[in-house]
């Protein structure tokens, strides 16, 4: 049976960077409207059983009485089984249920920070992420119809990997201990406590690593972008370690916010090849932009950029694939 999972995060796009730059918001009731609207796309091409992260807001059962009310539902809505506790511990759980589920597909609706959640624990199942976070170089800026369709094609797939690709991802070692992962970019900076877990203050950043980056994002991988531009489908990631002596470049590291930053040098990181450096001082590594990794003075720090991260589907080859397919058509 065709079915798919939606973790959509509550808390997504309500950071601090809303208070230093101009960022979209996208409230949850927004966030309601775009999963009615995935849900209803998604039955509609075959989907049979949707599943929802329960959350504060109660995004699912929202979509479950308004579209029962208006007698438009087809397809089965429940919520996954668990306690939440309002944390980004709640998305890893729900990746998790959905991948023990072997859903057909799960949406993510957040920003860079939620899918790198989610991506924690999605091996096999792809992963549609859709943007209504801060940053959004992962996520991708889409109506909710046409995410819907995209899963919908994806769940009638014998082999959905042929509208996906397998992404890149950091892995995070201190002192040779596998201490977490990123998806686009992971910031060395010398902020120490997590406080409101978003990085936003360029003067305190001394490395960024990055996946892919490019100069038409938002974030500090944008930093990286100014410099060169790295694409998800190179076998290599890029690392930059900042000072003066080097090349000038400006980038926008906040919505509406173009800074100013000096690369002291610049390296390409192919697969698998370790980054390491020894902290001469404590500092916090931020992943996909929110801090998560305290390191201490003398503590080494190696970062890996590796080919196996989520299986993240291309919502345009897939809904291509469906058009070839002749899935649109009605006789």
């Amino acid at each position: 049976m065709a079915s798919i999972g939606i973790i959509a995060n509550p808390a997504s796009g309500k950071d601090i960077r809303r208070l230093v730059s101009y960022a979209t918001t996208i409230d949850n009731n927004e966030k309601i409207n775009i999963c009615q609207r995935i849900v209803l796309a998604a039955q509609s091409l075959g989907v049979k059983e949707v599943f929802f992260m329960p959350d504060t807001f109660m995004i699912g059962c929202a979509v479950l009485d308004n579209l029962e009310n208006d007698g438009v539902l087809k397809a089965s809505i429940s919520m996954l089984d668990f306690e939440i506790d309002a944390s980004m511990q709640d998305t890893v759980t729900a990746a998790a249920m959905l991948e023990e589920k072997r859903v057909s597909c799960a949406i993510v609706l957040g920003g860079d920070g939620t899918s790198r959640a989610a991506a924690k624990r999605l091996q096999e199942v792809p992963m549609l992420s859709v943007s209504t976070g801060t940053n959004n170089v992962y996520p991708v800026l889409m109506e909710g119809t046409v995410a819907g369709v995209a899963a919908a094609v994806v769940a009638s797939m014998e082999d959905p990997r042929a509208c996906c690709i397998r992404d890149k991802r950091i892995e995070v070692y201190v002192n040779d201990t596998l201490r977490d992962i990123a998806l686009v970019d992971a910031v060395v900076s010398d902020d120490f406590f997590a406080g409101a877990r978003a990085i936003w203050d360029p003067d305190r950043i001394q490395r960024i690593v990055v996946t892919r980056c490019h100069p038409a994002t938002i974030g500090f991988s944008a930093v990286a972008g100014a410099y060169t531009i790295v694409r998800d489908t190179d076998e290599y990631g890029y690392a930059l370690r900042f000072g003066p002596g080097g090349a000038r470049v400006i980038a926008s590291i906040a919505a509406g916010v173009l800074t100013e930053m000096e690369i002291a040098e610049a390296q390409r990181l192919p697969l698998d090849e370790p980054y390491t450096f020894t902290a001469d001082r404590r500092c916090m590594i931020a992943l996909d932009g929110e801090r998560e990794v305290p390191v201490a003075a003398g503590e080494t720090v190696t970062l890996r950029v590796r080919r196996n991260g989520p299986w993240r589907v291309l919502p345009r080859r897939a809904i291509e694939e469906a058009q070839r397919r002749g899935m649109f058509r009605r006789s």
